[in-house]
């Protein structure tokens, strides 16, 4: 039965995984988030995405997103692994009026939000806490550190952020 089990799994991998290109993949907006055009209060969103191809079926890729009181932009902050490959930081963040991309055709989803007085007031501890990340040049598919190890570790260093790491977030238990 389980050899069986294996080459259904295999079966269905090549048929998912031979038909996208990560190239070409949807990275579009998904329209979940604010826009700061419109959303003048500071925002704090963490979104997960189903991982690219097969690793979709297992796992999700997270990120953090940032948008002080009235800034035009928010700064997403996340982990990948690819970038260590190009002599960069795995630990990667970036200004975009968008911070709720598909993930490589993958629609993300917000594990948590949180606006008002209250991301105001933890924004400057959450950037703070990111400068101190320990695994900022490191990158490790299983058990992590991985892209769920950075928004964990954030969450367990600000516990008032109240982040619950989503199931599939493989990884997300290494920062404990």
């Amino acid at each position: 039965m389980l050899k069986y089990l294996f080459i259904l799994f295999l079966v269905i991998g090549v048929i998912s995984c031979s038909g996208g290109d990560w190239r070409t993949a949807s990275r579009e907006p998904a329209g979940i988030a604010p826009q700061p055009e419109q959303e003048k209060d500071a925002v704090i969103e963490v979104y997960a995405a189903d991982a690219y191809s097969w690793r979709g079926w297992f796992a999700v890729h997270t990120w953090i997103a940032l948008k002080p009181e009235n800034a035009p932009e928010y700064t997403v902050y996340e982990v990948v692994g690819w970038r260590l490959n190009q002599g960069r930081p795995a630990l990667d963040h970036y200004q975009t009026k968008n911070p709720d991309r598909y993930w490589y055709g993958a629609r993300p989803e917000k594990v948590l939000s949180v606006q008002g007085t209250k991301a105001a007031r933890l924004i400057p501890q959450i950037t703070s806490v990111i400068q101190h990340y320990p695994w900022a040049n490191e990158y490790t598919l299983f058990p992590g550190p991985n892209s769920n190890t950075f928004p964990a570790w954030v969450g367990l260093q600000v516990p008032e952020l109240g982040l619950k790491m989503p199931f599939r977030a493989i990884g997300s238990g290494y920062a404990d």
